[in-house]
């Protein structure tokens, strides 16, 4: 868990600290429908419950590769990366990203964050984060993923 002097100042005193995990976040079926929606990505493996029953090796819908990203940065807020002392989170970019395993409708996620890198980055401190989107019940993760975060201090 994050220690108590986490802070903008101590930062790079945390780096390959495990900051802990999210709580689960279910992925169901409704979630997948909208983020389709907001996409355009509407591809029959995603939405069509009954056609990939039939035809999909994963016996089911699962959800876009790209949801399953997009659940990095709440649940890292979650996990608290931002130091108390932060006024801004603002994603930078990624680094690197490989989904290794679907994740089925219905099924639970959680996100494992530790800090890789810290550099200065003009005022803030630029964190390299690495992130694992763990499955429930399952040995695979989502997702692993290196995110860039920059952590911008109080005016």
């Amino acid at each position: 868990m994050r220690p108590a002097d986490y802070s903008m100042a101590t930062l790079p005193r945390h780096v390959g600290l495990e900051l802990g995990h999210s709580d689960w976040v279910c992925v169901d079926q409704h979630c997948i429908n909208r983020f389709a929606d907001c996409t355009g990505d509407r591809q029959w493996i995603h939405i069509d419950v009954a056609r990939a029953k039939r035809e999909s090796p994963m016996g089911g819908t699962i959800a876009h590769g790209y949801l399953t990203l997009s659940l990095l940065a709440p649940l890292a807020l979650q996990i608290g990366v931002a130091p108390e002392d932060a006024h801004a989170v603002v994603n930078y970019g990624l680094d690197k990203v490989r989904f290794i395993a679907p994740v089925r409708a219905g099924a639970r996620v959680r996100a494992k964050v530790s800090i890789a890198e810290v550099s200065a980055q003009g005022a803030g401190q630029l964190l390299k984060l690495m992130n694992t989107l763990e499955i429930e019940n399952h040995a695979k993760p989502a997702l692993v993923a290196e995110t860039l975060v920059l952590l911008l201090p109080r005016p």
